[in-house]
């Protein structure tokens, strides 16, 4: 049972950091409408930033405690984001207002090269590190009722825990607040929205800046555990299928979504793999989504789409 306790809950907390990085890519499509590829592109940049920024700092200020530069750098990456966002809003989407959503998937095709592009000129590629303080040992528990206990990674939790915080605080955002509310409006119509008064181009400027908010705290986790590099941008590409699972327009989907593929992802590396080769990790969770998507097309928290005529 202990093993399968240990398998569960690093499942659960995988699923949790894939549940973060698929929040951004449901983010912009409830308020554009057009699956943002530059997702991944984004979490890089901003991991870039960050870390280059907690380097800089000490060197040119003189301070050095861990969680000043770390608070500075963030705060200063974050800065870096919103500005990504008015130039994103400034010289595509103001031009691409009410075109076909093919041409918008173009043009964050586009935008994910111009900042991988951008973070290799500004950044550098070298391979770099985030210290942001997470334990790196791991933890026993249940000792009393398992014999050896359960391992479980400190860094695991207290990064799932983040997740976990962040996700919930932007649910409420999505449902309680008004400019949440104009999100989904904009998301639905646009032409619509702009009729009854909302403004567009400040609706995609706050969007742009709460998904790059979001990539810069998925860079954060991933680049203390990773190190920051040009294939976390790759990292991105295992919330797909945890976007599509969920639904494209559903932040409790993203959660539950990222959970069953976390947790699915472990057990079947565990419990499957030695019968099937391994590997099985790598594509489950397209597997998944296939088979959901042949019951369910728009997945498990995704509106239906009805097209009278």
């Amino acid at each position: 049972m202990g093993p399968f306790l240990e398998t569960l809950i690093g499942g659960l907390m995988s699923g949790m950091l894939y549940s973060l990085i698929a929040l951004g890519f449901v983010l912009i499509f409830k308020a554009s409408g057009v699956f943002n590829f530059a997702q991944g592109a984004m979490v890089l940049f901003a991991a870039l930033a960050m870390a280059r920024l907690a380097e800089w700092i000490p060197k040119y200020t003189g301070l050095d405690g861990k969680l000043v530069v770390n608070l500075l750098a963030f705060a200063g990456a974050l800065a870096v984001m919103v500005v990504v966002a008015w130039l994103v809003e400034r010289l595509a989407l103001s031009r691409l207002v009410n075109q076909e959503g093919i041409t918008l998937l173009m043009a964050t095709l586009g935008i994910a090269y111009l900042l991988e592009g951008a973070g290799q000129m500004l950044f550098g590629n070298d391979i770099y590190k985030i210290d942001i303080g997470l334990p790196k040992d791991p933890m026993f528990l249940f000792e009393k009722t398992f014999e050896g206990g359960v391992l479980v990674s400190k860094e695991d939790l207290y990064a799932a825990l983040i997740a976990a915080a962040l996700v919930a605080g932007l649910s409420l955002f999505f449902q309680k607040t008004a400019t949440g509310r104009a999100l989904r409006a904009v998301a639905d119509d646009h032409q619509a929205a702009q009729s009854i008064g909302i403004p567009l181009s400040r609706i995609w400027v706050i969007v742009w800046s709460v998904a790059g908010f979001v990539a810069l705290v998925a860079g954060m986790i991933w680049g203390s555990k990773l190190g920051v590099q040009f294939s976390l941008s790759l990292v991105a590409l295992k919330a797909l299928p945890v976007v599509i699972l969920g639904g494209l327009t559903s932040v409790p989907g993203a959660i539950v979504g990222g959970l069953l593929i976390g947790v699915g992802e472990k057990l079947s590396e565990a419990y499957l793999g030695p019968a099937l080769g391994g590997g099985i990790e790598y594509w489950f969770g397209y597997v998944l989504v296939l088979v959901v998507l042949l019951v369910r097309p728009q997945g498990l928290f995704g509106e239906k789409i009805i097209d009278r005529v």
